[in-house]
């Protein structure tokens, strides 16, 4: 925080704060800095810094006291859970499958996603860490086209064709269109 503070209301890429962190600490304690990035990751996920795009995180004082991170309640996970059937909406695993469950914010809460059943969904803890704090348009391309792949290399020609239709609306509308799917 000491970084960002002194260098407030600009954009910090990663690169940056980290070399920063990790050189400061091996100064000032002799110890290697093991994770800078959990602990940046961690920082904008407790509302102390607003992640601006990937890797790029800036602090705005104004903006830190005024930003609330909402956690789900006991009782809106148990709702977001009997909503989903008790099973991940990606894959249809479950605690049955001897899978822990999470529930995850659609919208993610460090890019302004409010704590309600609507924005709320089911997870696997596999697909929770995979899904990080992309955005959900992000982790849905992401999984079609892995489908797509896989149907490709199944030959399944129906199946193709439909991931291929649903991954060029994303062309069509420029969604994510820095991740990119071969044909």
């Amino acid at each position: 925080m000491e970084y960002f503070q002194k260098h407030p209301n600009r954009n910090i890429p990663h690169p940056e704060i980290v070399d920063w962190a990790t050189s400061e600490l091996k100064k000032r304690t002799g110890e290697v800095f093991r994770d800078p990035d959990r602990q940046i990751r961690q920082l904008s996920q407790q509302g102390y810094l607003i992640k601006v795009s990937k890797g790029v995180y800036r602090y705005e004082p104004d903006a830190v006291n005024n930003r609330e991170l909402e956690e789900f309640t006991a009782s809106q996970k148990k709702m977001i859970f009997e909503r989903d059937g008790y099973k991940c909406v990606i894959c249809g695993r479950g605690e049955k499958e001897g899978f822990e469950l999470h529930a995850d914010h659609i919208k993610p809460r460090e890019l302004g996603g409010k704590a309600t059943i609507e924005n709320g969904q089911t997870l696997c803890s596999q697909h929770n860490i995979m899904k990080k704090a992309l955005k959900q348009t992000e982790t849905g391309k992401k999984m079609f086209i892995r489908l797509y792949e896989l149907a490709k290399n199944e030959n399944e020609k129906e199946l193709q064709k439909f991931f291929a239709e649903v991954l060029e609306v994303y062309e069509k509308n420029k969604i994510n269109s820095h991740i990119v799917w071969k044909k």
